[in-house]
């Protein structure tokens, strides 16, 4: 480096000697006495000017070398100086290879620091984002109770610069870290508290007792919000708004809301059990939150009540709701939903219906109801199929026997075909956007209708014309006949249609058994009254011999935990009807209130649940990215083996039933 500096300092005179030299010579020619003279000045000069370019160049390499090693000492004392801690390490290793003494000094003082590994001295640090290039560290790391952000980056050295030396700098955001904390935990919350049940709760009460009730559940709400020194504030007869900072959720999060079991104490007269429902809005401003805490309510209302909502920029996150739905006596909502979904129809150049995925007798029944629905309304209705084996296909294959079904299960190419700026889009029996069987036709649509009665999920159709959601009902087939009730005369239901509908009703409500109220058997009664005939009903479900034994495998590998839950889990590809045929038979052990059946297929593993008791499968289910409800849930796993989703399961049940 130094010879290169040395030509690009030293001055450029040989050009000018050679000019002088030829114009000597020249003048030789001219003048041999002035060309003499000449030549003998040009030599002097050329020798002076070797002379000098030789001291010129060792004052330069003397001077250059002062420069270096003042930087050089400059450079180490910087590094052993540093206000910083720093220290060097092999990013892919992690060996330490040196460190200055502030370094050693957060980290305990450890002079043996240099023979070992960096993790060693910081537990749990992580040199990946050194390696993929980044200079700034993700995490922050907690050492001796201080907080610090690590900066740094990656050189190669080496003849081949084949290793790699990681230097990283430590900056204390202790200060920082504590304001940060300060400002989270002081920030406000802004709930909404709704007495689910207050109409059922004052139906023949006394004006004495009323007063009573909503005092003795006012007083637990402010025994519950007595810690945060909140603000709490009764707005209507049956809702109330509080305010309270963001440091208490976490403890009331840990207790899961004990105040929803606090008020279950709290009894009407009429023998009536209070519920609440709370929806909570956070990490927003005040109206954002409000909005916020308005939609958690609405959320936890749709999935039954008697629940803690909270609901943030992204997501919703639910707490308790282990209470069973109770079922809504009026049927005014039946009433305005078939109203509604009437002009919809009337309104639209063709309706397409489709359920979930592996579509089942409540979906297809569900969706035959519309048809007849949109049949009687002139409207061309389609129910959209899937290509592959369904459970539902049974039922299907009866509705496609008629003539009036000639070409109306199509497939969904057909159905976005078929659309246009005026089609109507009907999906029963799930909420669900990533669920339906045909999320592109779902994705065109311009209009759509709701009928569901799962518990509402967090990303369920948001964007609906028409939501019919009540998770009190039996099945969706129970809703849309109710709605049928409303819209068509008896005569214009034919009765494959009927038969289709009360299969939906007798699928989820394992023959009457489960999830049954006062208005499934209203709906079964008028389907019976229109041609339904429970024998042919029946055969719709029947198993061949090779399947029956297929479900008693199933059987043979169930296990119960904790006392009261049946688990079989089977490392092949299982049928659905199956395993949602096993996990009933399950329940018929004595002492089962809920049964599990996991099935593994090509990287996904199937999980089918069913509960008879206390136990939700829903919010057990729900943890592993399924849904359905109190009494029947399922949930698809992709990319697991059954191991590990059998270990992800028991994990949820441990946390929801203890």
């Amino acid at each position: 480096m130094n010879q290169k500096l040395n030509r690009m300092l030293e001055p450029r005179v040989k050009i000018y000697l050679v000019v002088l030299l030829i114009f000597a010579v020249i003048t030789c020619v001219l003048n041999s006495y002035v060309g003499l003279a000449e030549l003998i000045l040009v030599g002097l000069l050329f020798v002076f000017y070797l002379f000098t370019r030789s001291r010129r160049r060792k004052e330069t390499a003397k001077y250059i070398a002062g420069i270096t090693s003042n930087i050089d000492a400059a450079s180490k004392d910087t590094m052993v100086n540093s206000p910083l801690p720093m220290v060097i390490f092999q990013p892919d290793t992690g060996d330490v290879i040196w460190t200055n003494d502030r370094f050693l000094k957060i980290t305990g003082g450890r002079e043996h620091l240099f023979d070992t590994k960096i993790d060693a001295a910081v537990p749990g640090f992580s040199t990946k984002w050194l390696l993929d290039g980044k200079s700034q560290c993700p995490n922050e790391y907690e050492i001796d109770g201080k907080n610090y952000m690590v900066y740094g980056h990656v050189a190669r050295v080496g003849k081949d610069s084949q290793s790699m030396l990681a230097t990283t700098y430590w900056v204390d955001i202790s200060s920082l870290a504590r304001i940060r904390e300060q400002f989270f935990a002081t920030r406000p919350v802004v709930a909404i508290i709704l007495i689910d049940n207050y109409e059922d709760m004052i139906r023949a009460v006394n004006d004495k007792s009323r007063s009573s009730l909503r005092s003795a559940i006012e007083e637990e709400i402010e025994k519950w919000l007595a810690p945060t020194n909140g603000l709490l504030q009764r707005f209507d007869r049956d809702r109330y708004i509080c305010i309270f900072e963001e440091q208490y959720l976490l403890p009331f999060q840990q207790s899961k809301f004990e105040l929803l079991d606090a008020v279950h104490k709290i009894v009407s007269p009429n023998g009536v059990s209070a519920t609440l429902s709370i929806g909570m809005g956070v990490d927003a401003e005040f109206g954002e939150m409000l909005d916020f805490a308005t939609l958690a309510i609405e959320m936890a209302l749709s999935r039954g009540g008697d629940q803690a909502v909270i609901k943030n920029r992204f997501n919703f996150e639910f707490y308790g709701g282990r209470a069973k739905e109770a079922e809504r006596h009026t049927k005014v909502k039946s009433r305005v939903m078939s109203n509604a979904l009437n002009e919809l129809i009337a309104g639209s150049s063709s309706v397409l219906v489709m359920g979930h995925r592996y579509a089942d007798a409540d979906s297809v029944g569900a969706a035959a109801g519309i048809c007849a629905v949109a049949r009687t309304r002139g409207v061309p209705a389609y129910i959209v199929e899937e290509t592959h084996y369904y459970p539902g296909s049974v039922v299907a294959k009866g509705l496609k026997a008629r003539g009036e079904y000639e070409g109306r299960f199509i497939s969904q190419q057909d159905a976005l075909s078929r659309m246009d700026a005026k089609t109507l889009v009907v999906v029963v029996d799930t909420n669900r956007p990533d669920q339906v069987g045909a999320r592109e036709v779902l994705d065109h649509a311009g209009r759509v209708a709701v009928i569901d009665h799962h518990l509402r999920a967090a990303d369920y159709i948001s964007n609906a014309a028409l939501n019919f959601h009540e998770p009190y009902a039996s099945s969706a087939s129970e809703l849309v006949t109710e709605i049928i009730q409303y819209l068509i005369e008896p005569n214009d239901l034919l009765r494959a249609e009927a038969e289709a509908l009360l299969a939906g009703i007798v699928l989820d409500t394992k023959n009457f058994t489960l999830r049954t109220g006062g208005r499934t058997f209203e709906a079964a009664a008028f389907l019976r009254r229109r041609g339904a005939d429970t024998t042919e009903v029946k055969r719709l479900f029947q198993n061949n011999l090779e399947d029956t034994i297929a479900k008693y495998d199933v059987i043979r590998e169930a296990k119960m935990i904790r006392g009261n839950i049946a688990i079989s889990a089977v490392d092949k590809p299982v049928n659905r009807v199956i395993a949602a045929q096993a996990a009933d038979e399950l329940l018929n052990i004595a002492g089962a209130d809920a049964s599990f059946v996991l099935s593994a297929d090509s990287g996904t593993v199937i999980i089918c649940g069913r509960s008879v008791g206390d136990v939700n499968v829903q919010y057990i289910l729900e943890s592993l990215g399924g849904g359905g409800n109190a009494a029947a849930a399922g949930a698809q796993v992709p990319n697991s083996t059954l191991q590990d989703t059998l270990r992800r399961l028991l994990q949820a049940i441990e946390k929801n039933c203890d």
